[in-house]
């Protein structure tokens, strides 16, 4: 029989078009079920894909791990010509301006490095007097929060008296607001500092 198209149907198909055995009205439920039974196939296909980026995200992150942990460890070498710490030689230090030892004083963006370098002249005569200020071997230094270690290993071995310990503070000058970040940081540069194997000695114990 010739097909003729239904003028009533939605789909513009004639009855005598439809398969053996399926109704007009089960048409649209299975080409839904035609579309959704393509879905899985399709998630298949993009699983591998992202399984494979998880796997490279993972890799890459323990390579930077392992960077990391590298560096540390040349870091630690580094430092591992200064002594441990004699706690008697700086347990009495009450001044900031008596700490012989690295000072960090830390702000919001920078942190403040004071070094005293040791007097080149042996003889105790005059030592700390006016011909001789331990002021006048004292520096100072703004460096930023990643280039701390660096800055550590340069310092020569003789401006660590006390051994390998610094002192830390909060800056004294630093903007009321800004005293909440700057103690996390300060919390960071401790753990930062302690795997560098320096032991810190914080000052607001002491003021």
């Amino acid at each position: 029989m010739p097909c003729i198209p239904n003028p009533f149907s939605s789909l513009g198909i004639c009855h005598n078009c439809y398969p053996e055995g399926v109704k007009p009205s089960s048409l649209p439920v299975l080409a839904a079920l035609s579309f959704v039974g393509v879905l899985p196939l399709a998630s298949c296909r993009q699983e591998p894909a992202a399984l494979s980026r998880v796997a490279a995200s993972a890799s890459s992150a323990e390579q930077n791990s392992a960077s990391r942990s590298a560096l540390i460890e040349r870091q630690r070498a580094a430092l591992a010509s200064i002594p441990l710490p004699t706690k008697s030689r700086y347990v009495d230090v009450h001044e900031p301006g008596a700490w012989q030892n690295p000072f960090l004083s830390v702000d919001s963006n920078m942190i403040n490095l004071r070094i005293t370098l040791p007097d080149a002249n042996p003889s105790t005569l005059g030592a700390g007097g006016l011909l001789r200020p331990s002021a006048a071997r004292r520096q100072e230094l703004q460096i930023r929060f990643d280039d701390l270690p660096t800055a550590l290993i340069d310092i020569p071995a003789n401006a660590w008296p006390y051994g390998r310990v610094v002192a830390l503070e909060e800056y004294p000058l630093a903007d009321p607001a800004a005293r909440p970040a700057i103690r996390r940081k300060m919390d960071v540069l401790l753990h930062q500092l302690n795997d560098l194997g320096i032991v810190v000695d914080e000052w607001p114990d002491r003021n």
